[in-house]
């Protein structure tokens, strides 16, 4: 569809609150469960909650209001260079002396001052990238050669790099992500059927090859197996959500976020929130993100074109599968996934392009339609 002389008008407002709650709401949170720090890295707290604070809140709040002023049919004329450089730079984790690896994965860039995960920034150029391609060939998406093989082709090319660092979890968020916009820009069942039975031979594949994503699954079964070996982070997080009761324990109060659970500033933070919260304080939680997710699809829904529609697809599906998914695993009803929890757990390369990708989504609302 294509649209001329589109006058911008004001931008989603609900959406911007939704916003501005979360990451303010997330950096408290954040800075509650990174006091559990001072128990094992003392004077760690300082620096962690310093360098969230400057390049997560800061330097994303900046780059939201950034996006959010560029027309985002701009990105369709440059979608190929900004791939192609997303990608240049996540291979740069690899150059020995400049990638960093932590707990067997090599996903950083180490920039002296601070470290730089690429790949987060990947997800955007992923997604802008894929919209640009799917709008473009929308009366073609029904065949083999000009729909199913090239979406393939640009996911397996992803896939290649992010699974050799290895980053399983974000590529198969970043695949969910892709397949929602095919599906959504027109593709038939039968070619998401395709992908599905090729997506459970990958991750089958995968877990038969690498141990650590094998025992996720069997742990997700027995978490009472090795209570304290590979079930030991569930078990953990579960003892902190119980404790937290009906209305929690208070801010800053929790108990397991002192070397008890496992990364309580990353994977585990909605545990430390759950005891300190508790089950009001978590459902709260869970509405914001749906309510995030919620006015985004309607965003999405009323885009002035496909690619308008199909760049805010791409970016709130990441954002809801990830907060779920990280929510999910931390209550025992998915397997553990390493993934972090959107606003709020530890990253400031994380948090700013999170909020650089939702600026784009803010400036597609500014031309919706009103229907």
């Amino acid at each position: 569809m294509k649209v001329t002389n589109l006058l911008p008008k004001s931008v989603d407002t609900i959406f911007v609150l939704l916003i501005i709650v979360m990451v303010g709401f997330g950096f408290l949170i954040f800075s509650s469960a990174s006091l559990g720090l001072l128990a094992r890295d003392g004077a760690t707290f300082n620096s962690v909650a310093f360098s969230q604070f400057v390049f997560g809140v800061v330097g994303g709040s900046l780059a939201f209001l950034i996006t959010s002023s560029i027309h985002y049919r701009h990105y369709r004329q440059y979608a190929f260079y900004i791939f192609i450089f997303a990608l240049l730079t996540t291979l740069l984790v690899f150059i020995p002396g400049l990638g960093m690896t932590h707990g067997g994965a090599t996903r950083w860039i180490d920039l002296g001052f601070t470290t730089l995960q690429p790949s987060e920034f990947l997800k955007i150029a992923f997604v802008i990238y894929l919209a640009t391609w799917l709008s473009g060939v929308e009366s073609h998406l029904h065949t083999f050669t000009r729909g199913l093989l090239p979406f393939i082709g640009i996911t397996a090319i992803v896939g290649i790099i992010m699974l050799k660092q290895p980053d399983t979890d974000t590529f198969m968020i970043m695949a969910a992500a892709g397949s929602a916009m095919y599906l959504v820009a027109g593709a038939p069942w039968r070619h998401i059927l395709i992908m599905g039975i090729g997506g459970v031979l990958l991750l089958t594949l995968v877990a038969l090859t690498r141990p650590y994503v094998m025992d996720r699954f069997t742990t997700f079964l027995n978490p009472e197996a090795d209570p304290q070996g590979s079930g030991y982070q569930i078990q953990q997080s579960l003892i902190a959500v119980g404790s937290g009761g009906v209305t929690g324990r208070g801010y800053g109060q929790s108990i397991q976020k002192f070397e008890y659970l496992p990364e309580p500033i990353g994977d585990s933070i909605f545990a430390v929130f759950a005891e300190e919260f508790g089950f009001f304080g978590s459902v709260l939680l869970i509405a914001l993100y749906v309510g995030i997710t919620a006015r985004g699809y309607r965003i999405a829904s009323h885009a002035r074109d496909s690619f308008g529609c199909l760049l805010v697809v791409g970016f709130i599906t990441i954002l809801c599968t990830q907060a779920f998914l990280n929510i999910a695993a931390m209550l025992g009803v998915a397997p553990l996934s390493g993934l972090p929890l959107p606003f709020i757990s530890h990253g400031g390369t994380a948090l700013l392009a999170t909020l650089a990708a939702l600026g784009i989504v803010l400036n597609v609302s500014k031309f919706q339609t009103t229907r």
